[in-house]
């Protein structure tokens, strides 16, 4: 089962949903994160909550030490393989309106790059990081792949530094 989730509060910031992805995309975007990492859940659960900066800094502070608003924060509730599939894998939190200046600036379509930042997200739930620069070329290449697989732009294709 995989929850969307709106606050209200950005519903009317954002003028409703039609800058975020339909729910069956973003279905496709977790079904093929789960198959592309090697994960065969076929009906993950997981909670997709599109929230206001301040909730989104709020929690990055709490559970992070990092006082400042982030793109996308994932909450695991399992710990690694194998996963319970009748149990949430989690929650993935969106900072929307800091997701939609971050896909102007760079110049993304909007729903394309909270597809990307969901995909981010899922890996997360499934154990991935990117401490460390081998973690980080894996996880991204697992990014790409799953954005190829959607039709969509390729996340990494300039480098970081020149991207933010």
């Amino acid at each position: 089962m995989i929850d969307v989730l709106l606050d209200d509060d950005v519903a009317t910031i954002t003028t409703g949903a039609a800058l975020i992805p339909s729910n069956e995309m973003i279905a496709s975007a977790i079904h093929l994160s789960c198959s592309s990492a090697e994960m065969h859940i076929e009906k993950p659960h997981v909670c997709i909550r599109f929230a206001h900066n301040a909730v989104v800094q709020a929690l990055n502070a709490q559970w992070r030490g990092k006082d400042t608003v982030t793109d996308v924060l994932s909450f695991p509730m399992q710990e690694g393989d194998p996963y319970e599939a009748d149990e949430p894998l989690g929650d993935i939190i969106l900072a929307l309106p800091f997701v939609l200046q971050e896909a102007e600036r760079l110049q993304r379509e909007s729903q394309a790059h909270i597809l990307h930042l969901i995909i981010h997200g899922m890996l997360h739930l499934l154990a991935y990081d990117h401490t460390h620069d081998d973690e980080a070329r894996h996880m991204q290449a697992i990014e790409s792949k799953v954005m190829k697989s959607l039709g969509l732009h390729e996340p990494y294709a300039c480098e970081i530094h020149e991207c933010l």
